[in-house]
């Protein structure tokens, strides 16, 4: 099956987050920027067009700006606080980012000439700009995909309603018929 970049975390830092799948099940875990291809989709859905073919190098600095980021937003998600470690790891790659960055004047804002520089420079305005008590981790025990909850009333469970949630409805539904046979 042909990959489909699924950009629902509602924030690019997220969706970059998100490139691994099923993180919490080690049995089924994928890593989405294991072949360069597929991470030449991925930037070309979230809006950051390399000028020229991926490189190894370029993926290997997405996958570093990836794991930061989830190493300090995994235990936000869930009501628990990064380790000084990882707080330090995202200091460097935000510190790293600005060194490199331009500052434009039309329209006036951070620019990075690269793609990994545009991602890095994503996550650093997802912790400055988001209000990350919305930040979620996916209900279905085994996703771990982050997001933000943009809900009104903060209570979306499911990185998709589509996918996570279909499955654990089915799984209610499927364990109730099986409960009224057996009782």
């Amino acid at each position: 099956m042909e990959y489909r970049p699924e950009l629902i975390g509602g924030h690019l830092g997220l969706d970059l987050v998100n490139t691994v799948a099923w993180r919490l099940d080690p049995a089924r875990t994928v890593d989405r920027f294991a072949e360069l291809p597929k991470v030449q989709l991925w930037l070309l859905a979230a809006g950051v067009s390399p000028d020229e073919a991926v490189t190894t190098q370029l993926r290997d600095d997405l996958v570093a700006a990836r794991d930061v980021a989830y190493d300090v937003l995994a235990p936000l998600a869930v009501g628990g606080q990064p380790t000084r470690a990882a707080i330090d790891a995202l200091h460097e790659l935000v510190t790293g980012v600005v060194r490199s960055a331009s500052v434009e004047l039309d329209p006036f804002g951070w620019r990075a000439d690269d793609p990994a520089g545009a991602v890095r420079l994503a996550v650093w305005r997802l912790f400055e700009d988001e209000d990350l008590g919305r930040l979620r981790q996916c209900g279905d025990g085994g996703c771990g995909w982050l997001f933000l909850d943009r809900s009104k009333n903060g209570s979306r469970r499911w990185c998709s309603s589509a996918d996570c949630g279909n499955r654990a409805r089915a799984r209610r539904h499927y364990e109730r018929a099986r409960g009224g046979r057996t009782a």
